[in-house]
């Protein structure tokens, strides 16, 4: 029997084409695509950047029983017949737990996940050669999930270099390095699933990735294939705490600036613009009259950098420092990056025009340390009106004292919302403060209803409502049609 041959699949198309030319059929060439193939094999990159990845383990006292004995329900009438089981002098007990990290630079700095070595009050790193050594923490930052790490070696370290995530296409080959599970020094390869990723953080960039990550990989790095790390391997999603192929890795163009600020201060530096912001969503675009749904826009003008410089709520911040503005989550990671101080030109859109601010930036740190209001339940009054899917009603100074405002505040009270309504869609709820509406103050109920009728004179299909819950104000826009 004569042996069945197999064409390569590039060899295909030509061979089609042959037989179709000879049968004198014609076929439209098809546009060529461009494709990579797995590389042959990722051994060569593992040897290159192995050394440079740590194991690490902290240890810190816990109060109560050590762990790995039954899980009870708290109050159950065998908790305390399980506790005494487990640790029966009820005293605080050593806990270990394990993650990974990367070093960057021959001298032993080593970063590593905030959340790996959170009130450990040892650390342990052990090297890919086997060799362990205690290390000291020179500063975390928890809002990234950062930490920076450092041991003292008797020779210089092997070490890897942050590449540019911005660079990053989806698609493109990564690998994951770490100790997951525990199991010791681990590859897993995949590919950019996603890119510009947000969880629940202020400046979150995650590089989402199928490469295998599990526990102990927190704190490990994403490399891409050239063996930079352009990732730090930071949480998964997982109905079961396993790898199901959907793994976050924090961006490196945010750590490397996290880095850098906590080798140099121990701690982060953040510029501070000092306002509050949202994104300009198409319905608030379309309330504003502007051409299209980019930018940030401000609700909110506190004492500080940009009330200096005359910055006011309402105004659309276009670009900062020469760079434009996407959205809210852009203009923040930008200030962050510029540095306390600095004195940047600020392009805001106002009233249709465009004008060019000057704003010397405070640092974040200094200012998050201010309270803000609590929130309190929505009062009663007499006086209402419903409009647009809400019942509302004039501030008074009854409710002022209620709600913790101050006594120059002035608004209308949200006192029911309609649940079949869009404003309840869109988060109005009991007790919000309506201060603004068409980007004018209301005071009176009847302020309200001119504003909605001024809007739908000049063909508005919605408008835009400025409402403040607890301290943090936000614009809504709500159809009027």
């Amino acid at each position: 029997m004569p042996a069945t041959r197999f064409f390569p699949r590039r060899t295909a198309a030509p061979v089609l084409s042959a037989l179709a030319l000879a049968a004198g059929l014609a076929f439209a060439a098809p546009a060529p695509v461009l494709a990579f193939g797995a590389p042959e094999s990722f051994a060569e990159l593992a040897e290159k950047i192995s050394p440079s990845v740590v194991n690490i383990t902290t240890s810190s006292l816990v109060s109560g029983p050590a762990g790995g004995g039954p899980i009870v329900p708290e109050g159950s009438p065998f908790q305390d017949f399980f506790d005494q089981f487990d640790n029966p002098d009820g005293s605080p007990r050593r806990s270990e737990a394990l993650g990974s990290g990367f070093v960057i630079s021959e001298d032993g700095y080593i970063v590593t996940n905030n959340h790996v070595i959170e009130g450990a009050d040892e650390i342990i790193i052990e090297f890919f050669g086997g060799e362990k050594l205690p290390a000291k923490l020179v500063g975390t930052d928890p809002k990234t999930d950062i930490a920076l790490l450092k041991v003292e070696a008797t020779k210089p370290l092997p070490f890897v270099s942050f590449g540019n995530s911005d660079l990053m296409r989806v698609g493109d080959w990564v690998v994951a390095m770490g100790n997951p599970l525990g199991q010791g020094f681990s590859v897993s390869a995949g590919i950019v699933s996603a890119r510009n990723r947000e969880l629940s953080g202020t400046y979150d960039d995650y590089l989402q990735t199928d490469a295998a990550i599990n526990r102990g990989n927190s704190g490990g790095p994403l490399f891409n294939m050239d063996g930079q790390v352009v990732g730090v391997n930071t949480a998964i999603l997982s109905p079961n705490g396993g790898s199901i192929g959907i793994g976050f890795s924090m961006s490196s163009n945010v750590v490397s600036k996290v880095v850098d600020q906590l080798k140099e201060f121990g701690e982060t530096r953040r510029g501070w613009l000092g306002v509050r912001i949202q994104d300009v969503t198409p319905d608030i675009a379309e309330s504003m009259g502007l051409a299209e749904a980019t930018g940030a826009l401000v609700t909110d003008v506190p004492d500080g950098p940009s009330k200096d410089a005359g910055i006011v709520a309402g105004d659309v911040i276009t670009m900062f420092n020469g760079q434009p503005v996407g959205d809210a989550g852009d203009l923040t990671r930008r200030v962050a990056d510029a540095p306390v101080g600095e004195a940047v030109p600020v392009v805001v859109l106002r009233e249709g025009r465009t004008e060019t601010i000057q704003v010397t930036l405070g640092r974040r740190e200094e200012a998050e340390a201010e309270s803000i209001p609590a929130s309190a339940d929505a009062p009663a009054e007499p006086k209402e009106m419903d409009l647009l899917g809400l019942t509302m009603a004039p501030l008074t100074d009854d409710m002022r004292d209620k709600l913790g405002l101050a006594p120059d505040d002035q608004g209308l009270i949200v006192m029911k919302v309609d649940p079949a309504s869009e404003a309840y869609t869109k988060g109005l709820r009991e007790g919000d403060l309506i201060t603004e509406a068409g980007q004018q103050k209301v005071v009176r109920l009847k302020d309200l209803e001119d504003r909605v009728d001024e809007a739908k004179s000049a063909g508005r299909k919605s408008i835009l409502l400025l409402i403040r819950r607890g301290g943090d104000p936000r614009f809504v826009a709500l159809s009027i049609e």
